[in-house]
């Protein structure tokens, strides 16, 4: 047997690219697949479907002898059924909307590098091959270059797994008159960046912003004598510990936007948890139509009538009376009204349904105000449990 590496790398190679062809095979019938539930109208997931698949390739690679284990297998075909949703969802999307084919304007908080921006592009290249960026010095910034017609869209985060809310960009959608009509989920990895390879216990200065801070407070408990300083983003920090070049100072941020400003990534996976991920939403001065068959949530806001008691309660039971899943209940102050509330609703539901449009009109019997913030596609796809 020939054990020489080169060749064996050769032969890896040569795999890869077997592998890459087959991918490519299969994102395209996934958009054959597309076509044909644009003519049924069936729903472009069908779980029980996917855990069949999921099972039946375990079965496959045991039966065969395959040396793979069914975690591995179970990853990886998660991640190419997430492929295949998207890429039907992007094609039911831009034939139901008419997206322009062309170069698209993204408002996003920060410089190139902060996680705003990669998620901007992440967003894109599902619906545009180029990305205008339009970088922002505030969450008001981005509404205001999107309001005025400077931007198409613009990209805000509204929850992250470790932090929770954010709860500025909550009290903004109060005031907006833009729809909301995407989400994303991308994941936040944390870590320490400096000009050169000094040590850590070197450091006695942070820069980053409030939210990045807050997630990494752990790590930072950790460290002797550090000083905070605040930035308007990640990619600020980054931007001006690069300019300040002095080993005693570090930014807190991504290696991707790091190594723009050329930082290099003294300590990794620093956030308080693991698995940190932030939700993105995307708004937009029109709303849009979202296919029936897609995973569709419609954000409200709405007030109750204090003097009416169990009135919240009343208003959530209409979803289930309905059957209507709600996956978030947030509250924030009104400005000027003392101890009012505003809440934003988040349910699974397309406001194009009937059954839909009669369960809202129910739900406005136990406000005071209901107002539809955005009823858009969820690029965020929940893999199967098949345990």
């Amino acid at each position: 047997m020939n054990f020489d590496l080169n060749e064996i790398r050769q032969q890896i190679t040569q795999v890869d690219r077997s592998l890459l062809k087959l991918l490519s095979e299969r994102h395209r019938l996934a958009l054959d697949v597309a076509r044909s539930k644009e003519i049924t109208q069936k729903s472009l997931r069908d779980v029980e479907r996917e855990q069949q698949l999921l099972r039946e390739l375990v079965q496959f690679a045991e039966n065969h002898h395959y040396q793979l284990e069914a975690q591995y297998i179970t990853q990886i075909f998660q991640r190419i059924i997430e492929d295949s949703v998207l890429t039907q969802q992007v094609y039911l999307q831009k034939k139901l909307n008419q997206q322009r084919e062309q170069n698209i304007h993204i408002a996003f908080l920060g410089k190139r590098g902060s996680y705003s921006h990669l998620a901007a592009r992440n967003y894109a290249t599902r619906y545009q091959e180029e990305l205008v960026e339009i970088s922002c010095d505030s969450f008001s910034q981005v509404f205001e270059q999107v309001q005025a017609g400077e931007a198409d869209y613009g990209i805000l985060p509204l929850e992250n797994t470790t932090s929770g809310s954010i709860n500025e960009v909550y009290d903004l959608l109060q005031h907006t008159e833009l729809s909301l009509v995407g989400e994303l989920a991308y994941p936040i990895k944390h870590c320490v960046l400096v000009n050169s390879q000094q040590n850590l216990t070197e450091i006695d200065t942070l820069y980053s912003h409030p939210q990045v801070i807050q997630q990494c407070s752990n790590f930072i408990r950790t460290l002797d004598r550090i000083h905070i300083e605040y930035c308007e983003s990640s990619s600020h920090a980054m931007q001006l510990v690069a300019s300040l070049n002095k080993p005693n100072i570090a930014a807190l941020g991504n290696a991707d936007g790091g190594n723009l400003y050329g930082l290099q990534v003294l300590k990794t996976d620093i956030a308080n948890q693991q698995n940190n991920i932030t939700r993105f939403i995307i708004v937009a001065k029109q709303p849009i139509v979202v296919a029936p068959q897609i995973h569709t949530k419609t954000l409200l806001l709405m007030t109750t009538n204090k003097q009416q008691v169990g009135s919240l309660v009343d208003a959530l039971l209409v979803f289930k009376k309905h059957n209507i899943n709600m996956t978030k209940l947030e509250s924030r102050p009104i400005y000027g009204q003392t101890w009012d509330e505003m809440f934003y609703l988040e349910i699974d539901a397309n406001i194009n349904n009937p059954s839909v449009q009669i369960a809202l009109e129910e739900l406005r019997q136990y406000s005071n105000y209901l107002k539809i913030l955005g009823c858009y596609p969820s690029e965020i796809v929940k893999p199967v449990d098949v345990t």
